[in-house]
């Protein structure tokens, strides 16, 4: 258990200087973002090349991603996702604490791609948690949940070569001017409600059936 706490650990902090580094590096490429698939979307409704895609980049450990989860994704889901009307992308970008953050992203995908979403979706939802608990009991108990072993989870969350991917990730999101969580962009133009929360359903609407309508 100490040697594995020990890679968490080193894990961890490899996470934080990335994001460290990410967070005051000079952003170029800054165009408003989101436009066309990147390296590693998750994505959910309407097939690569829809009409309209929805872009949202979020962390599990973001407090206002979380709220947006709980209140607005049920009505987003049904209105659009679960009809095909957009294509829904989810991006990476892992907030405080970086660590936790990172290694929560790591479980999502180790899970697989048919339980991704419930992954990350149960995360959000358990944030409380992270705090009462400690950051490794809560992402342990969701990756058990999901049906990786305590092993399985441990190399999880030590690939190397999965963490370079992750960086990669932050990186691109980062060059394309996103700096914080949640940020929604519909066909490439940002979309922002006062408020902290999100973007919100009638605003997001706005905008999707504006461009359905084209």
């Amino acid at each position: 258990m100490a040697s594995t706490e020990s890679r968490f650990a080193r894990m961890s902090r490899r996470a934080a200087i990335t994001g460290a580094a990410l967070a005051t590096m000079a952003l170029a490429a800054c165009n408003g973002g989101a436009k066309g698939a990147a390296e590693g979307d998750m994505a959910m409704g309407a097939p690569e090349g829809a009409k309209v895609t929805v872009v949202e980049y979020a962390s599990v450990t973001c407090p206002h991603c979380a709220l947006w989860q709980k209140n607005t994704w049920p009505g987003f889901k049904a209105k659009y996702v679960d009809t095909n009307k957009v294509r829904y992308v989810f991006r990476e970008l892992p907030t405080p604490p970086i660590d936790a953050a990172t290694a929560g992203f790591l479980v999502a995908r180790c899970a697989g791609d048919d339980k991704y979403f419930d992954v990350v979706h149960q995360l959000m939802a358990t944030q409380q948690e992270m705090i009462t608990t400690s950051p490794r009991d809560w992402l342990l108990r969701t990756a058990q949940a999901a049906g990786l072993s305590e092993d399985q989870f441990n190399q999880c969350i030590t690939d190397k070569d999965a963490i370079a991917a992750m960086d990669q990730r932050i990186q691109a999101a980062r060059a394309q001017g996103v700096t914080g969580t949640p940020a929604f962009y519909v066909n490439g133009t940002q979309v922002i409600t006062p408020g902290g929360e999100g973007a919100s359903l009638a605003d997001l609407s706005t905008a999707i059936d504006a461009e359905l309508n084209k």
